[in-house]
Formats: structure tokens, sequence, C-alpha cells
């Protein structure tokens, strides 16, 4: 998610009885007769509004229903400022932080951001009562709809459905061609396929399917732009198109006003890609669209996911920087991919389609820009830290508790497992399907209760190894309710690392945010053992301070470039470990104006002498300084070097390519070091497993790899080798080499050490 503000799924306390009401008779004739009620529903709403303003019934349900799958939210926003059933814009009065970096940007001004007050005025009614009325949302969308019919109707109302298709291309909001055809042929598919959906109040809503072909002529006159766009960056067995986000100057007399991104030249300039965050919309795939096109929403994502079918739409290019992570430190080392859903009902909306085309979007990405694939490297915008302490109590919690990482962590690794990890070490990892912990949520200021969640992603933390002990409280973030799913603070998710501290009959102590949490863990059986760099602060210091970004030194920055600040989040207590993914170059990205083209004079990372250790610090990433901490485990502390492995190769599939790993012994006595590697899904071999090296002495050990003739096109691999010291149980060094077809049939081959 983009925005700060949060979209909520209103309820109704009663469930209305359902009946199938009025259908507007298309060609004339005289209309079925209504069922009686015993109170207004919503299909009678429909009925009722579509007569009145002359509005094909079929088409103002399937506007609705693209829009906001029916539901009214009580009274609260979209991420885009959208109100009611019919998604009527208000952007005034959402929350005014709407862009990806520290500081909010103007109000927007377009009038398809303030679709609201227009209709509003159409059906002579107050704005403020449709964000909460849903009938009176319900007329004035259809209003506007038969307004938008009749200027480009020559003041009449189009007296076919097929002929309303460019007043629904209007409502879309879209500026460009194939955004706004795109939602128009959303709708008319929903038409031609029909839908039936029990909506939050509980009323079933039902939409026949029937057959109308869209006069796509109808929408001619409408002043839509067509860009040239660029090619997607996608495997080439996925549905991707691209869909231009907005680059564009705000104001003429303000270079620092525009949106919705930043250029730049990434990996090249020196700004490393290092992570792939995964968000949620809050809002309709078509909708998202429309956001990230309009300069004045300062918004923006790499790639969004539609969750019907895991089509995927490009919208910024990956060497340039999105809007998406309120975190420009993050944002400036990440690509970001939107995925269309809401984090409180996530079951619903995260489909199995939408995990596969999105993980198999992720593996391509990683292994072109060398990304881990881990929880580390791949994380939620849920483990986003804020930059500065006022920015990290507002941080978004997308893509919730009904994500399932485990599930989606499979499909992005094609289950490989490394073997031989630290046992002090653990991963948070219980069972999605039976893990049902207690949730509630308050969908309006009036409205908080319990969420049904048969499936979670995630295990509590108190603050004593006990069922009755308070959970944990973040010094930081208050909430109302510690089951509130909006409350990340006492939560460890898949996936993430932490040391255990101490175990307690079935719990489990670990470091978590400065204080030892307990996790309810009987048998293991919501963690594993994993692996990565011990840290802890260095002796004689009380605490040291953790950053919510990995800023340089004053002194690395240019004279004309602002000194950034070095705001601490955190304090971590002497004595207490942490888990550390790797060390990190410290960077700012300079770009502090629009230019039509890169420039390097003002765009440009500023990269300093200072290094970091990013680690999980709570339930969202932290950086320490290195030089605040000493580390206790790490491929170091094995008493052996890994020299870099030969450069890389390339090979023809159904062939083989060899790589050397040469191991110098730092230790003081004579050890045995063992090489293993992990389960890989093409076949690899070893020239030895075990060596016994005395001090100072080297071995070259040979790494052969196996192509098959028939690889799946752009299919990856992963190989980790686990460097063992025999009498260091618990100590594992890695050296991960990523594999890719470039371009079929030729395999080419890197190797990364770590």
């Amino acid at each position: 998610m983009f925005r700060l503000s949060r979209r909520s799924l209103g309820r109704v306390l009663l469930a209305l009885s359902m009946l199938l009401g009025l259908w507007l008779p298309l060609h004339g004739g005289p209309a079925p007769t209504p069922a009686i009620a015993a109170a207004p529903n919503l299909q009678q709403e429909f009925a009722a509004a579509a007569q009145e303003f002359g509005v094909p019934q079929p088409v103002l349900m399937a506007v609705a229903y693209s829009v906001s799958r029916w539901e009214q939210h009580a009274g609260q926003p979209s991420t885009s400022g959208g109100y009611g059933i019919m998604h009527l814009t208000d952007v005034h009065d959402a929350p005014s932080s709407l862009r990806g970096l520290d500081a909010p940007g103007p109000a927007p001004s377009q009038p398809e951001l303030h679709t609201l007050r227009s209709a509003a005025t159409l059906i002579g009614a107050d704005p403020a009562a449709l964000k909460t009325d849903r009938q009176l949302n319900l007329r004035a969308g259809a209003a506007l709809l038969a307004e938008y019919a009749r200027q480009l109707n020559g003041g009449a109302l189009p007296t076919s459905s097929a002929d309303w298709y460019g007043a629904v291309v209007r409502y879309s909001g879209f500026h460009d061609a194939r955004s706004a055809y795109a939602f128009g042929d959303l709708v008319y598919s929903t038409i031609a396929s029909g839908q039936a959906r029990t909506i939050s109040s509980g009323e079933r809503v039902v939409l026949p399917a029937q057959s109308t072909a869209p006069n796509r002529a109808s929408a001619a006159a409408l002043p839509l732009q067509r860009p040239s766009g660029f090619s997607a960056d996608c495997p080439p067995e996925l549905a991707c198109d691209v869909v231009p986000a907005a680059y564009t100057l705000n104001d003429e007399n303000d270079l620092t006003n525009y949106g919705n991104y930043d250029l730049a030249d990434r990996p090249s300039d020196g700004l490393e890609i290092r992570y792939i965050v995964i968000h949620d919309t809050e809002i309709p795939y078509t909708t998202t669209l429309n956001v990230f096109q309009n300069p004045l929403t300062y918004a923006s994502a790499h790639y969004v996911v539609r969750a019907s079918d895991g089509h995927i739409a490009q919208m910024i290019e990956n060497n340039n920087v999105a809007w998406h992570a309120g975190n420009w430190y993050i944002n400036g080392h990440s690509i970001g991919i939107e995925h269309e859903g809401v984090a409180i009902a996530g079951a619903s909306w995260y489909s199995e389609f939408m995990y596969a085309a999105s993980a198999k979007l992720v593996r391509y990405l990683a292994t072109k820009y060398g990304i881990p694939l881990d929880r580390q490297h791949i994380i939620g915008h849920d483990e986003v830290p804020g930059p500065t302490v006022s920015t990290h109590r507002g941080q978004h919690w997308d893509p919730g508790p009904f994500w399932d990482w485990n599930h989606y962590m499979e499909l992005v690794q094609a289950n490989q497992r490394p073997a031989n990890l630290d046992p002090d070490i653990v991963t948070i990892s219980p069972s999605f399907a039976s893990n049902a912990q207690p949730l509630r949520y308050c969908y309006s200021a009036s409205d908080c209760q319990d969420v049904d969640a048969p499936a979670t992603n995630f295990v509590y933390l108190r603050s004593a190894p006990s069922p009755s002990a308070p959970y944990i409280v973040d010094p930081l973030v208050t909430t109302a309710d510690p089951l509130y799913a909006n409350d990340w603070t006492n939560k460890a998710v898949s996936g993430q690392q932490y040391y255990r501290a101490a175990s307690a009959g079935d719990w489990d102590g670990i470091y978590f945010g400065g204080q030892l949490a307990w996790l309810y863990n009987p048998g293991g059986v919501n963690t594993s053992a994993g692996s990565g760099i011990l840290i802890t602060p260095k002796a004689g210091m009380d605490s040291i301070p953790v950053y919510g970004r990995a800023y340089p030194e004053a002194a690395a920055y240019p004279a004309n470039v602002p000194v950034q600040a070095l705001v601490p989040l955190y304090e971590m207590p002497s004595g207490q470990i942490y888990v550390a993914a790797e060390q990190v170059q410290s960077t700012y990205y300079r770009a502090p104006t629009y230019t039509v083209t890169l420039d390097p004079s003002n765009h440009f990372p500023v990269i300093g002498a200072t290094t970091y250790y990013q680690i999980t610090f709570n339930h969202r990433l932290g950086f320490v300084m290195s030089s605040d901490v000493e580390v206790i485990a790490s491929p170091d502390t094995l008493g052996v070097e890994l020299a870099p492995a030969t450069a890389a190769q390339t090979v023809e599939a159904g062939s083989s390519v060899s790589y050397t790993l040469t191991l110098t012994s730092t230790a003081a006595t004579t050890h045995t070091f063992s090489i293993s590697p992990s389960a890989t899904l093409w076949s690899t071999s070893l020239t030895t497993t075990s060596v016994e090296l005395a001090p100072g002495a080297s071995a070259t050990i040979a790494i052969t790899v196996s192509v098959p003739a028939s690889p799946a096109p752009y299919d990856s691999d992963k190989l980790l080798l686990w460097v063992r010291r025999d009498d260091i149980s618990d100590r594992v060094a890695v050296a991960t080499r990523t594999t890719s077809l470039a371009s079929a049939p030729t395999i080419y081959l890197p190797l990364i050490l770590r």
C-alpha cells in the first residue's frame, strides 16, 4: 500500500432481507414486477437509481462492482480518496501524506479527484452525506454517469447499453487511453459474465450475465493520452503490459513539485537494488493504475498485479526510483510490487493466480539484480521502518496478516531448503492454514469487532512465558487494543529471524525491539532454524542507536547537497543479540527536482564510508552502524576465508559449467571443514565435501553444475554452499550462486559469495 490511509470495510449490524429487485429494460417494454421486500436493500437501490437517472441497471451495477465490489465502507475513504459504493473522490478530505517521501505534497486539484462534489451538486445533496449514506452515494454516482453520457451523446442519454461505453470510460478518471479503455472493458466483461456477492451487510446482490458488446466508438471524443511507454521487464511467460505512471511537473514555477517518481540509473549509478517490497493496493486494480498516473497523488510502484488472473502492469522502469515505501532510503534500493487487495480481507483477494504470477516476477527480478531470495530482502511494506520517529508511527501494515508468506516464498524459492542451520537463530514459520490467531479491527470509528481469521501469518509476542502475560508494547507506537490487526508492534511474521535468548517450557524468548519477548512454540511448531550474522553492542556501551535508514556521515555530502540527519528510532540495549542479513554501504540518493531527462549533476547517489548492518529489530527492519557492534557469529568466525569463485561463464543447455571455491584457514589450530550443497533444481557436484586445513593452509574445491537439455524458459535456480567447521556445530558460512536462463538455450551462471 502506498498511502497512509487505509480502506475500511464497512459493516452494518443487521443483515437485511435479500430479494431480487427491478431490472430497467434496455430496449423498451414493460419492466418486470418487483419482488416485495420487508425493507430496502441494495438490489432495489440499484434498480431505483438506474430508473431515476436513465442508466441501464447492468451498467450501473458493473461500474459499482468494479470500483468498490458493492461496498459503502462506512464513510471511510479509499487510499485514492474515493468514498462509497460509487467511489466518488474527494482527495482534499483524504489524509494529506500522499508521497512516498518524508513530506506530504500539495493538495491535488484535478476534477477527477473531486467527483464527489460534482455528483452531489447534480442531485442537490450535501457532499458530506454522500460519504456515509449508501443510497445517496449510489444516486449521485448514477447521476454523474448519466451526465458524462449526455456530454458524449449530444445532450441525450444513449438508447442502447452498448453506447454507454464512453461514459463508463470517462467515469474511470484515467488520462491515458490504455487504462481508460481497460476500465471500460472490465465493466462490460463484468456485465457479460455476471456477478453475485454477499456484501459485508449480509445482503445478497446479483448481476445476471447478459451479452452486451460495447460500442468503443462512443469513447472516441474523450481527450485521452496515448503515451509510447517502454517495454515491460517481465519473464516472457507472464501476462505483462506497460501502463506508464506519471512523471510530470505540476507547477512550472516550482521544479520540486512533480510526480510520481524519480529518474535514476540503478544499479549502474551505484544505487544497488537490494529489496523487493510487497504491497497491497487497498483499492481496485484499475483505480490503482489511475492513482499512479495522476502526478498530483505523489505515489507510485514499479508493478501492479491483478487479483483475478495475475495480470501485471509495469508502471515504472526498474532503473528509476518509485515513491512507494514511505522511506526514501528503502525506495532508492528497492522495487515495489503492488497487489490488488485489501489487507483486512486478504483471503478474498489474494488469489493463487496472483501468488503464482508475483512469485515468478520476483524470481526473475531477483536473478537479474542479484537480490537474495529470502525474507530479509523480499519484504512486506509492514516491515519497512519509518525514516523518523514521527513517520515510523504511521507506517503501513500491508500486505497484512492474511498474506501467506510461507506459500509465497515456496513459490519464489522453488522449494529450496538450505541445510546446516544455526539452532540459535529462529525463523518464524507457523503453519499458515492452522495458525488461527485472534484479531480485531475497526471498520469505522464506531464499529470495532472480531475478525474471522482461520489462517494467519504471525505469532503474538508476550512480556513473559505465559498465555496470561501482557502483550509486548512498543515505546514509539500506542494502540487501543493489542489484538488490532493493524497493530504490528506485537507480531512476529513468517520469515523474520531472531536470536533465541531463552526457553521456558513451551515458550521461546527472543530479542525483539529492545526487549525479551516470548512466543508460544510447543515442540518448535512455530519456528525453524535460520542463518545469519549475529551482532551485539560493543563492550562498554550501554546501548546503541537503531536507525530507520542507512544514511552517510556528514563528510560524505558534497558542498551543494544538504546533509541528511541521522535520526535514531530505537536503542539496542547492551547484551542483546540480533540477526543481521548483511553489511551495507551508507547511501543517500540526491534527486531534488524534476528533470526532463536524467541529469547526473543533480540526480546521483551520495555514498559514504560508514557501513551498517541490516537487522530485523522488531517487526520492521533496522540499521545499526558497524562501528557500534561486534560480530559474535558470521562466516568470519569459522576460521576460514572464502575466496571469490572463478569469473562468470556461459554454458549451453544440456552442458555443464564448473567454478572453484578456495578455502584458506585463518584459525590458530588445525580444523576440518565440511562443504555441502543445498537441494537445487539442477544437478550439482563437488570434488570433495570435507577438507582438513592447518593454520594458513588452503584448499580448492571444484563445483560443477549440470544444466538440463530443456530447462524451463527463464527458470532460475539458487545453489547454497554451506561451509562448516566441524567443532562449531551451529556456525555456518554461505556461498550463494544464482543461475538463470538469460536467452534460451544459453545459461548465464554468475557466482556471488556472501
